[in-house]
């Protein structure tokens, strides 16, 4: 039967949902759902039976929340705001209630470094290269982290020889997937192991791009072995969307760039939200904090909270 966690997730991912609809069909009070969205009070237990049975008809299912839902953030163009786009969508997923697990496959370590987590003596490479669970340590209230660090990078080449090298972070990611909502994975900037490892693990992959022929060109073969880890190895892999990151939004040159980009891949979801170009992001990189806990009403904080409600509505 529906908990109560259950049905505010399954209601904040069907935002246009009826709510009075609902209370209706299950026989409950005019806003019991209204209230519990919004954190003023709880669904009487009473109720969840009704309403159990009532959201059966909009999609819910009792799996429908049993694994976490695993994002790979990659291109294997680097600065185009990979870290920076995990850091925050990961931190907008946790406020909006999910608990949420950051994975850092790049051996530069900035994801793990925002968060203040340096030369972590328990690391991915190590996980991935022995019988020992992935470290996932806490970082705030719905928020963890698996760490790395340049020794990622000295035992590439012996992750790539070991066998079931790409299925390595899918076997080590399947006991954290039950007590996760949603996984999100820093890949590094290149199409190595470490990415094939992210995307054979992954159910979906965001693209961020930013809208400059420098950054454009070569993104087919992104999308080419994204194609080919789903055909060989994870068929339920897709590409869940592309994001402009870095944008001038005022400059002809980025948005020609941007109406090229959905022209060609119209096949594709691109996200409404646009990451703008911000002093503060760099600021809050060289403080080694997430947006929000450096500025939560700049105008970039909001941008990343909305691409992280988009997000969780597809």
């Amino acid at each position: 039967m529906i908990t109560q966690d259950k049905l505010i997730r399954f209601l904040k991912t069907k935002p246009a949902i009826n709510l009075s609809q609902i209370e209706k069909e299950a026989g409950i009070p005019a806003k019991t759902l209204h209230k519990a969205l919004t954190n003023q009070k709880d669904v009487p237990a009473k109720h969840l039976p009704a309403l159990d049975e009532a959201l059966r008809q909009y999609g819910y299912t009792d799996s429908l929340f049993e694994k976490a839902t695993v994002i790979s953030i990659v291109n294997h163009k680097g600065g185009v705001g990979k870290t920076t786009t995990t850091i925050n969508v990961g931190k907008g997923l946790s406020l909006l209630g999910y608990k949420v697990l950051l994975v850092d496959m790049d051996s530069q370590g900035n994801l793990s470094q925002c968060f203040g987590v340096h030369e972590p003596e328990e690391q991915v490479i190590d996980a991935l290269l022995s019988n020992v669970s992935l470290p996932m340590l806490p970082i705030a209230e719905n928020l963890y982290l698996s760490p790395s660090d340049i020794r990622m990078a000295y035992k590439e080449s012996e992750l790539a020889n070991a066998i079931g090298a790409d299925r390595r972070l899918t076997v080590k990611l399947e006991e954290a997937k039950a007590r996760f909502d949603y996984i999100l994975i820093d890949c590094p900037p290149s199409l190595g192991i470490c990415t094939t490892c992210s995307l054979v693990a992954s159910n979906a992959c965001i693209v961020p791009i930013q809208p400059e022929a420098s950054a454009f060109h070569g993104v087919e073969s992104l999308f080419n072995r994204i194609a080919e880890v789903r055909t060989y190895i994870n068929p339920t892999l897709t590409i869940k969307g592309i994001v402009f990151t870095m944008v001038h939004k005022n400059q002809s040159v980025h948005k020609s760039m941007m109406s090229h980009i959905r022209e060609k891949y119209q096949h594709f979801r691109i996200y409404d939200v646009v990451i703008e170009v911000s002093t503060v992001i760099k600021q809050s990189q060289v403080a080694k904090e997430d947006l929000y806990t450096y500025s939560s009403k700049s105008s970039s904080w909001q941008q990343y909270y909305e691409l992280a409600t988009e997000l969780t509505m597809l």
